[in-house]
């Protein structure tokens, strides 16, 4: 128990492990390489690892005045990595997509088909609005 509350410690208190920067990177290449293949441009916008976040939301793109962010919820990070680099990037990358074709649908609170239809071009395994809770359960299990 000790041990879990130190590794949580250190997890909040510092930079995200070098682990998590190369796999969140080569996500990001992965996703921008297929969106380079099925739009013919790739759309690079920052990618900001952030704990100002409330609550468990994983991820969020803004777009504001013209400029486009996606922000990773760093508090959510150590329990959920994988489901982030496998689900939430390509999410979010495909919001951005939405901006930058102009798509501004509110359909489904911006989760509308052609955003769906983005998604999973852009390489993202869960492309629901919200997180799904069983991908990320699983996703811990041994087996």
């Amino acid at each position: 128990m000790a041990k879990n509350y130190y590794d949580t410690y250190q997890f909040k208190h510092n930079d995200i492990p070098d682990e998590y920067k190369i796999r969140i990177i080569q996500k990001e290449k992965e996703v921008l390489e297929l969106m380079q293949k099925h739009y013919g441009f790739a759309y690079r916008v920052p990618l900001i690892v952030t704990d100002k976040f409330k609550g468990k939301l994983f991820g969020l793109t803004v777009y504001k005045d013209g400029d486009v962010k996606i922000y990773l919820n760093k508090n959510v990070m150590q329990e959920s990595i994988n489901y982030i680099v496998d689900s939430v990037i390509a999410h979010e990358y495909a919001h951005a997509l939405m901006f930058r074709l102009g798509d501004f649908s509110r359909e489904r609170t911006g989760h509308s088909n052609n955003w769906k239809r983005a998604c999973v071009k852009l390489g993202g395994i869960s492309c629901g609005q919200y997180v799904n809770a069983e991908d990320v359960i699983m996703d811990k299990l041994a087996f």
